[in-house]
């Protein structure tokens, strides 16, 4: 009899150290769900907002806002791709993406190439740049480049070459408080982006990506130099085909 007593009491130990134990770990496991539950409300939010800038040009950036409360007020104008010149997007591709129509989204060489050489070099393609400027902020930090990376190719697969290119033009900053390449072909050349010859286009192509601390009104001879180079790079992806994409 004594022995089932014993036997008892451990079991009752036992059972209340289980409950106990349940009962701590029941708000963790609460805020478990809700976690899950915010993350999918926000993948669900930002494929619905993907899904619209497929046919609605996007309203701001966090960037463009964020810019204009500092300086009282910013440069932007839309304009859609038919009406930029072609040597000026060729020069953006190639300035900052050679590869754009080759790749889904991540240029595999440009990042093999980048963890090479270290910090010294980045490897982001107009993909990236476009959903960090369209849906995130700027700055380097684990959580964006996580973001961004599961972003991407949702982007591709949705927008398209043309339609990501279109809305990069747009949005890209080239000048302090200047987002898009009409807000760019006026400020530096009282033009519009239609209007502008290839040394102009690769100009404005070579201000990226340091556009506070480069103008290409007054280029120093570093920029002359990687302008000259970019219009080269145009010439090239539009002979051998890595223009197709977007023209």
């Amino acid at each position: 009899m004594a022995t089932k007593k014993k036997s008892s009491r451990s079991a009752g130990k036992s059972k209340a150290r289980s409950g106990l134990k349940q009962a701590a770990s029941a708000p963790f496991r609460l805020a478990l769900k809700w976690l899950g539950r915010a993350a999918l409300v926000l993948v669900a939010v930002f494929l619905a907002l993907i899904v619209a800038f497929k046919f609605v040009n996007p309203p701001t950036t966090w960037t463009i806002w964020s810019e204009r409360q500092r300086l009282g007020a910013v440069d932007q104008q839309w304009v859609a791709l038919e009406d930029v010149a072609p040597v000026l997007a060729r020069s953006v591709v190639a300035a900052e993406d050679a590869n754009f129509c080759n790749h889904w989204g991540f240029d595999m060489r440009a990042i093999r190439e980048a963890l090479d050489e270290g910090a010294n070099r980045g490897a982001s393609t107009i993909t990236q740049q476009t959903v960090k400027n369209v849906f995130l902020w700027q700055g380097r930090s684990w959580p964006r480049k996580a973001m961004e990376a599961m972003l991407t190719p949702f982007v591709e697969a949705i927008w398209g070459k043309r339609r990501i290119l279109e809305i990069y033009l747009n949005v890209a900053e080239f000048d302090e408080g200047a987002f898009g390449v009409d807000a760019a072909a006026f400020r530096y050349f009282r033009t519009s982006p239609d209007k502008l010859s290839p040394y102009q286009s690769a100009l404005i192509a070579a201000v990226l990506p340091d556009p506070k601390d480069r103008s290409a009104a007054k280029p120093t001879k570093f920029l002359a130099r990687r302008a000259q180079s970019i219009m080269d790079g145009a010439a090239t992806i539009k002979n051998d085909g890595r223009a197709n994409c977007f023209e």
